[in-house]
This record gives structure tokens, sequence and C-alpha cells, in this order.
């Protein structure tokens, strides 16, 4: 007697399987990669809440040192980061990349930037 068959065979789950396992392990590697960005946003929106704009460039960079120092960052340091003045008000700047190993000699890299403004005209 005949048959129907339904389901996925052994090598059409492998074939499933096998995409999606890449997608999961790339995202467990990635996230403390992303973890790391969003301390080192915090420290930022957290220091530009407790310096103002008169204060000096050192004094906004040791701020920081201490969030970052803090929060246990250790990448970036804090010579990646770029302090300048803008009219009235100070910008704070981090620009960087941060990867994480995938397989063998293949790695995942993922790019941030973040700008904070400190002493922003309140509107």
């Amino acid at each position: 007697m005949y048959r129907k068959q339904r389901g996925v065979t052994a090598i059409g789950w492998v074939f499933l399987l096998i995409p999606m396992a890449i997608v999961i392990y790339s995202v467990i590697r990635l996230v403390p990669v992303y973890l790391t960005y969003t301390k080192v946003a915090r420290s930022m929106e957290q220091m530009a809440q407790e310096v103002r704009a008169g204060d000096s460039a050192q004094s906004l960079r040791f701020a920081l040192e201490k969030r970052l120092d803090i929060e246990g960052i250790t990448f970036p340091d804090i010579k990646d980061f770029t302090i300048r003045r803008d009219g009235p008000s100070w910008v704070v700047e981090i620009e960087y990349e941060d990867g994480a190993p995938l397989l063998s000699n293949v790695d995942v890299t993922a790019r941030f930037n973040k700008t904070v403004r400190v002493g922003e005209a309140s509107e």
C-alpha cells in the first residue's frame, strides 16, 4: 500500500539548522560587544549630566574617565574620545570598532559612533 510521506528529512533538517546555528552563534559572540557600547553610551550621558559647559576639557575628560572606571570599561580607552568646543557647549564624541572572533580566522565587527553635547542651551 502506498503511503504519502510528510515532514522534513534528516538532510532537510541539516540544511535548516546549520544557517540558524551560525546566526545564533554570531549573536552570542556580539552580545558582549553591544553591552560594552551601552556602558560607554551610558557613561557619556551621565558625564554630560554632571558637568557644566563652563568646565574645562580636562575636567570633562576626568569625569568621563571616572565614569568609565566605575563601569569597568577598558576598551575604548579615554584617549579614543574626542572633546571639542562647539560655541558655548562641549561636544564629546567616540567612534570606534569592536569585534569578536567567530571561527578560526573569521571575525565579526561592529562600528559604533556616539556624540553627546555638554551645556546645550535649553529650548
